[in-house]
């Protein structure tokens, strides 16, 4: 009997499956959108919601933890400073949990994420699912550059 046993084993070891939700959650905060199976989508949400509730506390302590939750590899050590800026926009989750996502979130109570069902996938049946934030960061929806009047064309 599963009897108060909560987690999803998803058919892996406990090190496996936590190395691969801090993987897909590390991927949605870079990429705001994940496609997957929608068991590993119901998983990796949980973990991706108790890191937005760390990231809008905003304290170094919870940085810490987020960082530790996320296997956090630091910078490279011989990158130049315009190397380093670009890494940390980019690929620095902890940066863009902390600066981009938790201030969008900073009025909701809970919620942070949806779960989007797609269909079967073809090769194997299983079902599909996107996991995307509810609300999207500002970074994101800035708006792209206004298209050339008519009367303007070359």
């Amino acid at each position: 009997m599963r009897h108060l046993k909560r987690t999803a084993k998803l058919g892996r070891t406990s090190e496996h499956r936590n190395a691969m939700l801090v993987n897909l959650v590390s991927s949605l905060i870079k990429h705001k959108r994940v496609t997957t199976t929608l068991a590993k989508a119901k998983a990796a949400r949980s973990v991706a919601e108790k890191m937005v509730t760390l990231g809008k506390q905003g304290t170094l302590h919870a940085r810490r933890l987020a960082a530790a939750r996320l296997r956090y590899q630091g910078r490279s050590l011989d990158q130049t400073k315009e190397e380093r800026k670009k890494w940390r926009k980019n690929e620095d989750v902890v940066h863009i949990l902390f600066d981009q996502i938790a201030p969008v979130f900073k009025d909701r109570k809970g919620g942070y994420t949806r779960i989007v069902k797609l269909g079967e996938r073809r090769g194997d049946v299983a079902k599909m699912a996107i996991l995307e934030w509810v609300e999207t960061p500002a970074a994101e929806t800035a708006p792209a550059e206004p298209p050339a009047a008519e009367g303007e064309k070359k």
